[in-house]
């Protein structure tokens, strides 16, 4: 009896243990990609007009802060249907959190500051701070490196679609704030803002990033992993390590072009 059941077992463990078709949800950090704060920066300066002559009233700088990784989360499906080469196609989401401050230095020494918040229709947290955000889409050629049933290594690459957002610098803050109009423009030129017109700059600019559009390019990786699978049972787990060419975020990131997946999925 204990022989036909270890023989049972063995037969099992040499049996084709991967799935022709799989989707995994995965963790996707990339701890090198990062970004600089830059302090008060010179923006423009407050002036009102008096008898043909300019009075000087102030100034406004801007600053935004740093952060170091992103976090990120992904998905992935992978189809076996050859057999010398699997294809998989993986998208990741990923992004990092800065700060963005306005301050209006007046003549008389009076210092007002506004933190810039995004607000997002829908979003349950209501307003945050700016964050940039990366996207990639992934189509990749991966070689099985051995054919061990229950542990699959492999190697290979592919390309990579790149989206990401741009960054609230100080030249994408004074693009806008050189197209200013109305009471707001009179006011913000003024340094006579009061605290709602600042919190309205604010929401202004926090629309002005959203609709500023993603910058896009494409390029290409490759890649290190292993996806480990029991027979019989639906469930997979895997591990990549993708490295990255052709990346191009925001000059303000200093892009990193090591990534690591961590996920399960479940598998046919």
């Amino acid at each position: 009896m204990n022989f036909k059941i270890f023989a049972a077992v063995a037969a099992l463990c040499v049996a084709p243990s991967f799935a022709i078709v799989g989707i995994g949800f995965h963790y996707a950090p990339n701890f090198g990609t990062s970004m600089d704060a830059v302090q008060n920066e010179h923006l423009l300066d407050l002036s009102a007009s008096k008898d043909e002559s300019s009075l000087s009233l102030g100034s406004v700088d801007y600053r935004h802060g740093s952060f170091s990784g992103v976090q990120g989360f992904g998905i992935k499906v992978w189809v076996d249907f050859l057999p010398i080469i699997d294809v998989e196609a993986t998208y990741n989401l990923q992004w990092g959190s800065y700060s963005s401050t306005l301050t209006l230095n007046g003549a008389d020494g009076s210092v007002k500051e506004q933190d810039i918040e995004l607000e997002f229709d829908g979003v349950p947290f209501g307003k945050a701070s700016p964050k940039f955000i990366a996207m990639n889409g992934d189509l990749s050629i991966t070689y099985p490196i051995t054919s061990l049933p229950i542990i699959r290594p492999y190697i290979g690459g592919g390309i990579t679609y790149y989206l990401s957002t741009p960054v609230m610098t100080t030249k994408f803050i004074k693009k806008y704030t050189d197209h200013l109009d109305g009471e707001l423009k009179t006011a913000f030129l003024a340094g006579t803002m009061t605290e709602d017109q600042m919190k309205q700059l604010a929401h202004n600019l926090s629309e002005e990033l959203q609709d500023d559009g993603l910058n896009t390019n494409l390029g290409g990786h490759i890649l290190v992993g292993v996806r480990a699978k029991l027979p019989i049972i639906p469930i997979a787990a895997y591990v990549n390590g993708k490295y990255y060419f052709g990346v191009d975020y925001d000059s303000a990131v200093d892009a990193s072009s090591f990534v690591l997946e961590a996920g399960v999925g479940f598998a046919l």
